[in-house]
């Protein structure tokens, strides 16, 4: 990593970061999403022996085998996974939004009603590492929002089967389902259906290139959570920042995907150059350093800005999923914060916080989206129908509006649906 100054003509290049080019895959997705829309389980069995290399005969995980996974794993891991489930659990709770009313005039009423989905499918990926926190953070707020059902797909390893505490996750999250299928082929089940899954109201959960296309092409079918691209974190950082946790913070980022993105904005040249030196003394002790080397060499930079000012204004621009604070007064610049995912405080607060055990939710909007985006919730699961009453004195207040509006739109009918209620006694 080498450190450079923010200037007007290196921008637009320092904002740059990788994204997954879900388009060249778009062709191959689309005859997955067919393939199995049109011919269901059996387009799922030959998509899972292609992909994964296994021959299931039956995708669904019993009931039996997902509590009996709590016994197979670690008693640590298994208060682990219970300690996060609780911290998530008690953060999403008070995401929930309550029905409301109002008198916006005399005799009119208006207000809103809070409903969840009905049927909703998380997407848990497999490949580099095994992700039972993903689980968690799909589960548990959809649980929360009080979805009916709940349905999680994830791929099967060589021998058909997912790991225990894959498994064990799910059972403590609340799962209703779990069926071995990863890849576009799990889009395209939850999506439309097959004859052993259910099509579901919205899926949620990150995944690989192919996931996300599939993700694509389906929303409006189902409505998604948001396209994931390769993680990243960004660092805001004065002289205050302790360069050994920075370090190791952009060590953590880089070492998810060699596509991740580790950004550090400094106003202190003095930070900017021990870390840099840190960085090349503990990478290789790293255990995951060649992934690591390769994700700094292509998205890692140190950037020196003339004023925090400048930092939270680049920040605010790069809009990244993770936003780290490491200032004098994080509390004062997190202010100033326009566009991020999820934002950590102070020298103390470190992004696997987030990952793991904070409460806070993981699954979050990445390549710039935090712009338009915010991370996934309980709110995620509901729908907020909209509900109002109008009384006589409702209607007479209203007339002057509806009725010359609906008529200067030709829409006449309207009108005279309002008309003939205030002829009625």
């Amino acid at each position: 990593m080498k450190t450079v100054k923010i200037n007007d003509e290196n921008i637009g290049q320092l904002l740059g970061r990788s994204q997954i080019d879900s388009d060249s895959v778009m062709n191959i997705v689309n005859n997955i999403l067919s393939d199995v829309k049109n011919n269901g389980d059996e387009s799922l069995r030959q998509y899972t022996e292609k992909f994964d290399g296994v021959d299931l005969k039956d995708f669904l995980i019993k009931e039996e085998e997902l509590k009996e996974s709590l016994s197979k794993i670690e008693d640590d891991l298994v208060g682990s996974l219970k300690q996060a489930a609780s911290n998530i659990r008690k953060f999403h709770q008070a995401q929930l939004p309550q029905d409301w009313s109002m008198e916006v005039d005399e005799g009119i009423t208006a207000g809103q009603i809070v409903r969840p989905l009905e049927r909703v499918g998380c997407y848990i990926p497999g490949g580099r590492a095994v992700y039972p926190s993903s689980i968690l953070m799909t589960v548990i707020p959809a649980k929360v929002a009080g979805v009916d059902e709940i349905i999680c797909c994830t791929p099967p390893g060589p021998d058909g089967k997912v790991e225990d505490i894959v498994l064990a996750a799910a059972y403590l999250a609340g799962a209703d389902k779990v069926y071995r299928v990863g890849g576009a082929q799990a889009i395209a089940a939850l999506a439309y259906g097959t004859q052993t899954i259910p099509a579901v109201d919205k899926i949620v959960g990150p995944g690989n290139v192919f996931v996300t296309a599939a993700k694509k092409m389906v929303y409006g079918q189902v409505d998604i959570d948001f396209p994931a691209g390769p993680s990243e974190v960004l660092i805001i950082a004065d002289e205050t920042g302790n360069p050994d946790y920075i370090t190791l913070d952009l060590l953590a980022q880089a070492e998810h995907d060699p596509q991740a993105a580790s950004v550090l904005v400094t106003t202190s040249p003095e930070l900017a150059r021990s870390v840099e030196t840190k960085i090349k003394e503990k990478l290789p002790q790293m255990k995951r350093d060649q992934i690591i080397t390769e994700s700094l060499q292509e998205n890692g930079k140190i950037i020196l800005a003339g004023s925090l000012d400048e930092a939270v204004n680049f920040s605010n621009a790069y809009a990244p999923e993770h936003l780290m604070i490491m200032t004098r007064d994080p509390e004062e610049v997190v202010k100033y914060i326009k566009n991020a995912g999820s934002i950590f405080l102070g020298n103390l607060t470190p992004v696997a916080a987030g990952d793991y055990g904070s409460g806070t939710n993981h699954v979050l909007p990445t390549s710039f989206c935090a712009r338009m985006y915010s991370g996934l919730s309980t709110e995620s699961f509901l729908k907020k129908p909209t509900v109002q009453r109008l009384s006589r004195e409702g209607l007479e207040n209203l007339k002057d509006v509806v009725i010359p509006l609906a008529e200067y739109e030709g829409l006449y009918a309207h009108a005279e649906s309002f008309k003939k209620r205030l002829d009625d006694e």
